[in-house]
């Protein structure tokens, strides 16, 4: 019986690996337009699988600045070619969520 009950066991874990739950990635940008990244020598993730957050877009805010009228102020965040990026992979993985990029300074 316990016999039984460890194989029941390993069919649940096996079930539950395969399953590729999300999981943090880290990528390499290699192109721009269109976006690919590079997760390793083999993996490159083309732009249909790829989905950005505003963290690595340029955007535009409105603000004021010393309680003076208020302006639209442009943010460059975008990324570039060689940028180092941060990645959630979706259940499934199939899609990839770019939530940041690594500071150089």
């Amino acid at each position: 019986m316990s016999d039984i009950l460890k194989l029941i066991k390993r069919i649940a874990i096996d079930a539950v690996n395969s399953q590729k739950l999300s999981n943090i990635v880290y990528g390499t940008v290699i192109s721009i337009s269109p976006l690919k990244v590079q997760i390793d020598q083999k993996l490159i993730l083309e732009e249909v699988h790829l989905k950005l957050t505003r963290a690595v877009q340029d955007y535009e805010v409105e603000m004021s600045v010393s309680n003076g009228a208020k302006q639209i102020y442009k943010i460059y965040n975008g990324l570039v070619q060689d940028d180092k990026v941060t990645m959630i992979r979706a259940q499934g993985g199939q899609q990839y969520i770019i939530i940041d990029k690594e500071v150089v300074e």
